[in-house]
Parts: structure tokens; C-alpha cells; sequence
């Protein structure tokens, strides 16, 4: 079949025979093996052309795909068998892949000394055959139905404000009740209008706002909360610090913000290197101890 797809596309016995390293008799004879094999004529051949049967045409068109299949089966057996190597190219959240991700992207590449990785820190969704993405991993829901999307786990996310913006003010007991202080927006998960969930009951509350601030930037909306310039609702694992000192007042402790799904993503296609496949496992073995810390 290798032989009939390339003397098919060579154009020619001859060209087949250069392009394969073998000689003419021997394209000949496997492409008459082949027609004795199916029992059907598959090249009307003349002096000085040739031309494919109706046989013909079927048999190229089931030869290509059988030899792409054959192919992905010998890369994977191959791979099966193969340390992984090479290079991995990674987009991960700024804020989540400075501080979350490092370790168990650190220890990918101790247990893997042949694969390299470019990591690249961004939030929006890469275009992965453009920018020669490998995989990314992505915070939000995910809204591009041709990516394989493997879910990680979810963010908890709480309401949250400085000291000196209570100003010494009771705290607040109900979600209602930060709507009469300034709010500040990560733009990327909300802009006008906030959910809180009530932890027992299942109670929610929308929240429609006016930011006074509006980032795309966690590590932004968590130092502008710090300095008092108003309420937000933020990834609970970038503010352990913040809180433990006192610097943020976890507002509402009874109430959740909306979770945050963590997703790894990457092209839909039929073979996947081995360097991909391992950091893939290698992600969703870490990341349950990741997540259940926040």
C-alpha cells in the first residue's frame, strides 16, 4: 500500500522507485502483489501514461487513511517506550503560574531531564497552531468547543477589603450590605454584577456594581483591596499573607464567591508527544494537593 500511495503520487513506476531507494522490477512487483491481493485492477498503465481505476480511486483513499493510522500506531508504541524530550511549550495565568504552578512544573521537568519548556504567562486563551502552543492551562469557563478541555479543579474565591476601608464600621453581615462601599473589578471574571453563594443554605445573592477600578490583573485588584480603595472578590489562595497579618478582612466568611474552574487545554489531534502526555499526568496529579490548600 506504501508502494501504490507513492507510485500514485510520484506520477510515475520509475519516480516511485528513485523516491523509495529500490528499483523499478521491484515497484512493479509489489504493486502487482497488491492488485493479486485484491483481486482488481488499480493502474491502467500505458507507454506513456497511466491513470488510476474506479478500484483505483477507492484503494488510494483507504491506503492513505490505513497508513495514517499505521503511523499514529508505531509513533505511540514507539513513544510508549521513549523517555520524553524536547520542547513544551506552555501558556499558564500570570498570577497562578508565578506562584501555584511552579513546584509541579519544577518537578515535571526533575522526573523529565530531556524536555525543555517555554512558559508563558498570560490569561487569555493563546491561538495554539498561530503561536505553536502546546497546551494551556486556563482559568474561567471554557467557550472553544474545537479545544480538549480536561478539568483540574476549581478556585475558591471570597469577598474581601482593607481595614481602614471599614473605617471602623461594623463588619458587614449580609451580602446587601457592601453595596454602600466602593467596589474594585478583576475584569477577566466580573465586571457589573456579583454572586455571592451562601455556604449552608445555597442562598445567592446578585450584587450589581460599579467598579471604581477595573483590571485584568489579580495580583493588581488584591494591592489596590490592600490600600483601601474599595471591596472585591478574589482568588483566596493569592491572600494567605494579606489576611494572616491583617492588612484584608475576610468579608461575609459564610459567603463564597463563584469558583473559578481550572481547566487544562490543548488542540484536538491523533497523536500527542510523549512530553505533552506526561505533563498532562503530571498536572492532574498534582494539582488535587494544589487546590485543596486554597
Amino acid at each position: 500500500m506504501q508502494t501504490f500511495v507513492r507510485i500514485v503520487e510520484a506520477g510515475s513506476l520509475s519516480s516511485a522507485a528513485a523516491q523509495l531507494g529500490t528499483t523499478q522490477p521491484t515497484i512493479s512487483r509489489r504493486l502487482q502483489t497488491l492488485e493479486r491481493m485484491l483481486g482488481v485492477r488499480l493502474l491502467q498503465r500505458s507507454t506513456h501514461a497511466m491513470q488510476l481505476t474506479e478500484d483505483g480511486e477507492c484503494c488510494l483513499l483507504h491506503a492513505r487513511e490505513l497508513l495514517s493510522h499505521w503511523t499514529i500506531l508505531t509513533t505511540d508504541a514507539r513513544n510508549a517506550r521513549d523517555e520524553p524530550e524536547g520542547t513544551l511549550r506552555v501558556v499558564a495565568p500570570h498570577a497562578f503560574g508565578q506562584r501555584q504552578l511552579i513546584a509541579p512544573l519544577v518537578e515535571f521537568m526533575q522526573r523529565h531531564p530531556r524536555v525543555s519548556v517555554e512558559w508563558m504567562l498570560h490569561d487569555r486563551t493563546p491561538d495554539f497552531v498561530a503561536e505553536n502552543i502546546d497546551c494551556a492551562i486556563h482559568v474561567g469557563e471554557v467557550r472553544e468547543p474545537s479545544l480538549v478541555a480536561i478539568k483540574l479543579g476549581a478556585i475558591r474565591c471570597i469577598a474581601i477589603a482593607a481595614p481602614s476601608l471599614l473605617q471602623g464600621a461594623p463588619l458587614p453581615a449580609h451580602p446587601d450590605d457592601l453595596l454602600r462601599l466602593p467596589w474594585l473589578a478583576q475584569r477577566t471574571f466580573y465586571r457589573d454584577e456579583v454572586t455571592l453563594t451562601h455556604a449552608v443554605s445555597g442562598e445567592k445573592v446578585r450584587l450589581s456594581i460599579k467598579p471604581r477600578l477595573s483590571t485584568d490583573n489579580l495580583y493588581a485588584v488584591r494591592n489596590a483591596t490592600t490600600l483601601g480603595l474599595g471591596v472585591s472578590v478574589a482568588s483566596a489562595w493569592a491572600l494567605h499573607e494579606e489576611l494572616a497579618d491583617g492588612r484584608l478582612v475576610h468579608l461575609l466568611p459564610e459567603w463564597k464567591g463563584h469558583a473559578l474552574p481550572l481547566y487544562l487545554l490543548y488542540p484536538h489531534a491523533r497523536h500527542y508527544p510523549a512530553r505533552l502526555r506526561s505533563f498532562i499526568d503530571s498536572m492532574r496529579a498534582a494539582m488535587p494537593a494544589i487546590l485543596s490548600d486554597l
